[in-house]
């Protein structure tokens, strides 16, 4: 597809050489481009919607239909690939002149790419290192899988390097490519050669039907140089003006005469050829023969209609009175044509009869060249692209070849050895700027009206500029690019760090947990730790495992752990709540089951205790000091509330126990 915005030069040869197999005339170029931008544009879409899959981790699979039409994209482009490299292998060439122009543009706009390239690539980088980091730190307290591991390490180094290398290797010569590139287009502007003249290709037949006395009228106030045309021979002699083997496309023959439609414009007689007309088909046809053709005025369109085939002599005419060169395509008539065999002769005698100066006909035709320099010394011999050898053995001093030529070496040799060149078929401003900076004389273009416009060549620089811009974006973007990593290195170690607290908060509160539990050891109560596989996590020996079978027969009191008083020279230790383990959600239901029975027994059970003990709590003093209760596994983590709550009911518990003990010791004495 980049081609196709460089072929734009070559739409018309390429409608042109289709129209001839069809018969019809149609944009088939803009078709074809079409095609082949909504196949494109189609393949885009789906690497895109694949790659944003592969980034939230999902695989990506492509529906059978998808499948189906991308194997189609592959067969079309393979099919249209091989056809432009078997009969159209010279443009490829259109490519390389495009980067001779376009490639200080396309080195700053590649480097662009990168610096947006350099996120996603960092960050994988930077994920695919802490990841191989941590599986290393983890290899050592993990013997056993140590080749496992080593595996995992070597494909995640695979990875960085695949990524990693093929980035830094394309930016590396991003950086250094303006060393190896040569534009034509950067240079002083003292330097700079004269615009190159114009030959108007058919007259301007954007701007009038081609070869017709109007479009080479239009083409003289566009400032043309000199006019390019193509010569027939009619059956009974006479040289006219058309592009086309046949009348088909540019002329009414269609409706004039249907059956002849096919035959050879040469075998018709002028007197015939002359009634056709060879403007309406510019006019009222739907398709214009060429894309984004401006409205014509409505003085222009009645002219347009009522154009007719000119003869040689009219061009001519036109040339002498406008001191305009002339260069023509004469084409050689059929066979059984009267003028078969002498048809350069008699063309030569026509153009000295018409008294145009000689020094204004450029003669291109190569055959009988000889003839043609005795009869007519003064007429400018124009070559092709032969070698300067010949050139210079001839006395021919200007060539005509196709622009694609350019490529190889823009043509120095034969400007070194002062041989004007003209380049063939020249539309686009790209093209000319480039022909204008390779300091060429002269181009024949259809475009005529907008080059002419051109002041200044496209994309033109000076060295110093490109050395300044080249220097600025490499600085700028090594400096994005090297933010961005840092960010992204920057975002993982504080991840890392966030991780770390969280395991080193997890360990703290571990090593409580056992210190807890070794007090709990040293003192005079066994305390076992609840036996959670037997048991359903929220029965009461599973809460409250330290108790007695004596104090389980008082179904209405509440099961307390009782702490032996601690001695004044300890300090008093901190009490903190060990991380639960969660229950499963079933147990949950159960606890919330049963939760509002359980508060009425314990509030019936305190009402008795208070009326019962409350004597003997005068008489006998508590020996008890302090009472815990665990914390129920499922609760979750206390916010202030719920902290002040229970250290109310702390204090409530160590009453209700010193009551509840002082009851049991008077009972007992």
């Amino acid at each position: 597809m980049s081609q196709g915005g460089e072929l734009r030069d070559d739409f018309f040869s390429f409608d042109w050489v289709i129209s001839l197999g069809t018969g019809y005339w149609f944009f088939w170029s803009i078709v074809l481009l079409s095609l082949f931008g909504i196949l494109a544009a189609y393949c885009t879409l789906l690497v895109v919607l694949a790659f944003l899959l592969v980034w939230e981790g999902y695989e990506p699979n492509l529906h059978w239909c998808h499948k189906i039409l991308v194997l189609l994209v592959i067969l079309i482009c393979s099919f249209f690939l091989w056809i432009l490299c078997k009969y159209w292998q010279e443009r490829w060439l259109t490519a390389g002149l495009s980067l001779q122009i376009f490639a200080p543009y396309v080195h700053l706009s590649s480097i662009t790419v990168m610096v947006i390239l350099s996120w996603p690539v960092g960050f994988y980088l930077i994920h695919l290192e802490e990841e191989a980091r941590i599986r290393r730190y983890k290899m050592t307290y993990y013997d056993r899988e140590r080749t496992k591991r080593c595996n995992i390490l070597t494909k995640l180094r695979a990875l960085q390097v695949a990524i990693g290398l093929p980035f830094f290797l394309i930016l590396l010569c991003l950086y250094v490519t303006p060393l190896g590139i040569h534009s034509p287009c950067i240079q002083e502007e003292g330097k700079l050669g004269p615009k190159p003249d114009f030959f108007g290709h058919r007259g301007a037949p954007m701007l009038g039907p081609e070869n017709t006395m109007m479009s080479f009228e239009k083409a003289v106030e566009q400032g043309a140089y000199g006019l390019e045309s193509d010569v027939q021979l009619s059956y009974d002699q006479v040289p006219f003006l058309m592009h086309d083997n046949d009348l088909r496309r540019t002329t009414n023959i269609r409706e004039v005469l249907p059956n002849a439609s096919f035959t050879h414009a040469s075998f018709f007689q002028w007197s015939f050829l002359s009634t056709l007309n060879a403007g309406k088909w510019f006019v009222q046809s739907r398709l214009k023969p060429f894309y984004k053709m401006k409205p014509l005025s409505k003085a222009d369109r009645e002219k347009a209609e009522n154009q007719t085939i000119p003869k040689l002599t009219d061009l001519l005419e036109l040339a002498q009175k406008e001191k305009k060169f002339v260069i023509f395509d004469l084409n050689a008539p059929p066979q059984k044509h009267p003028l078969r065999n002498t048809y350069i002769r008699h063309v030569v005698s026509v153009i000295l009869d018409s008294k145009i100066e000689q020094h204004l006909i450029l003669w291109l035709p190569n055959f009988d060249r000889q003839y043609v320099r005795n009869a007519a010394p003064g007429f400018q011999q124009v070559g092709r692209l032969f070698s300067i050898e010949r050139l210079t053995k001839e006395n021919i001093s200007r060539i005509n070849v196709d622009y694609k030529r350019l490529f190889h070496n823009g043509l120095s040799d034969y400007k070194a050895a002062n041989i004007k060149i003209n380049l063939y078929i020249v539309n686009e401003p790209w093209l000319y700027s480039l022909a204008w900076c390779c300091r060429i004389h002269s181009v024949t273009t259809d475009n005529i009206h907008i080059l002419s416009q051109l002041n200044q060549p496209y994309f033109f620089m000076t060295p110093g500029y490109y050395m300044f811009m080249w220097l600025f974006m490499d600085s700028v973007s090594a400096v994005l690019i090297i933010t961005i990593f840092y960010f992204h290195w920057w975002r993982e170690h504080k991840k890392e760090m966030f991780d770390n607290a969280s395991i080193h908060t997890d360990s703290q509160s571990i090593s409580l947990q056992k210190r807890e539990l070794g007090s709990q050891e040293s003192s005079n109560l066994s305390i076992k730790p609840p036996f959670r596989v037997m048991e359903s996590p929220w029965t009461l020996a599973a809460l409250y495992p330290a108790l007695t079978k004596s104090t389980k027969k008082h179904p209405h009191s509440r099961h307390l752990l009782v702490v032996p008083k601690k001695k004044a020279s300890e300090p008093e230790q901190v009490k903190e709540a060990i991380k639960p383990l969660m229950p499963h959600e079933d147990a949950v239901r159960q606890l919330a089951s049963t939760k509002k029975s359980f508060e009425t027994i314990w509030d019936a059970a305190r009402e008795d205790t208070f009326q019962t003990a409350l004597p003997s709590l005068k008489m006998n003093k508590p020996t008890v000091s302090s009472v815990e209760i665990s914390q129920s596994e499922t609760e979750p983590e206390n916010t202030p509330n719920s902290k002040s709550s229970q250290e109310s009911s702390l204090i409530m518990f160590s009453i209700t126990s010193s009551i509840f003990s002082s009851e049991l010791l008077s009972k007992k004495n």
